[in-house]
């Protein structure tokens, strides 16, 4: 480990097969927590390459949990957290959105770190499990549009990389790499990361993740999800071709709203919030979950425009297909809870 982290303490970048050795030796015992602190530090202070970042996520993904599905095209939408917008919770919000238009949604998520409440908080929140098994993600796909997978629970290995995180206080690889972390084979997805300047290096590494479409995108006001604050930044990657280009609320005929519009809270407000959006209840809360959700049917090809995209997110919560998405997981959750009291 000594020898990667003053290589990339001397400035020199880690090749992809150097990359993977050095990610292989975090995750063993030979690596101690200091070694694997001044690597994460060395490389954050360098700035990491697409060759490291697709190292990395190739590494965990095949030390994760391992979930087939029979489900032949899968969407995720996730964002990397970390802009401290205090929102509530948008892109779980919107993959009801997605699961009711039709999508097949596996959201990979975690809980709060940066935020007030993470995806997982307001999750457990409405009844849904966290653990769920392989078995029961691919149940969840064919019979609701949508599963949910914990990170902490497909990731195992993670667990010790964690306390080493939260020691150092300072944002590492790992704070931009989680989106990409799906352990499912996906064949599209959008994330949400709130560097502008990880947008291209993203989109490059979701293509050779095998991604056959995704967008990449920083919205504005640098939040890791689309705003309807001003102008958002965004990478469409389709089949290798790379297309940045910006979005405003209004040119999909959203309307403007800031920022503390959209501030969430703890794990039951933010629920609320959610219930009252897949009710169809008018907020800018609403416009920033038909915006987001959009850009997902966008970017998983099944809307010509995010424009088209956007009534399509709207048709999902008037005809109830997104509430009654979030309902059947519940309903799976509570169900598989009361088969264990049972047992």
């Amino acid at each position: 480990m000594r020898r990667f982290i003053d290589s990339v303490r001397a400035g020199t970048s880690l090749t992809y097969s150097e990359m993977r050795e050095a990610t292989n030796a975090m995750f063993s015992n030979d690596s101690n927590d200091i070694e694997i602190a001044d690597f994460l530090l060395a490389l954050s202070t360098k700035g990491e390459t697409i060759d490291e970042i697709a190292a990395l996520v190739e590494v965990l993904k095949e030390n994760a949990t391992q979930i087939p599905t029979s489900t032949s095209h899968v969407f995720d939408n996730c964002g990397t957290g970390g802009d401290g917008s205090q929102s509530f919770n948008i892109s779980t919000t919107s993959s009801f959105v997605l699961a009711g238009a039709g999508l097949k949604v596996a959201k990979h998520g975690n809980r709060s770190i940066s935020s007030r409440t993470g995806s997982a908080d307001v999750l457990e929140e409405l009844g849904i499990s966290l653990d769920f098994q392989p078995r029961e993600v691919d149940e969840l796909l064919k019979q609701t549009n949508i599963a949910f997978l914990f990170a902490p629970h497909v990731h195992p290995k993670m667990k010790k990389i964690q306390g080493i995180r939260k020691s150092l206080g300072k944002p590492t690889i790992f704070n931009i790499i989680g989106p990409l972390t799906n352990p499912i084979s996906l064949t599209s997805q959008l994330v949400g990361i709130y560097r502008q300047d990880k947008l291209m290096d993203l989109a490059a590494v979701l293509h050779r993740l095998g991604r056959k479409r995704a967008i990449v995108l920083t919205g504005a006001g640098g939040m890791d999800e689309a705003s309807l604050a001003g102008d958002n930044r965004l990478v469409l990657m389709n089949e290798g071709d790379f297309i940045p280009f910006t979005l405003n609320a209004q040119d999909v005929g959203l309307s403007y709203a800031p920022l503390e519009d959209i501030r969430g809270g703890e794990a039951q407000e933010n629920a609320y919030i959610l219930k009252n959006v897949l009710h169809g209840e008018p907020s800018p809360y609403l416009d920033t979950v038909l915006l987001n959700a959009g850009i997902g049917l966008f970017a998983a090809g099944v809307a010509s425009t995010i424009q088209e995209g956007v009534h399509q997110a709207r048709k999902s919560i008037q005809t109830g297909r997104a509430l009654s998405a979030m309902e059947s997981v519940v309903a799976y959750s509570q169900n598989r809870i009361h088969q264990e009291v049972n047992t």
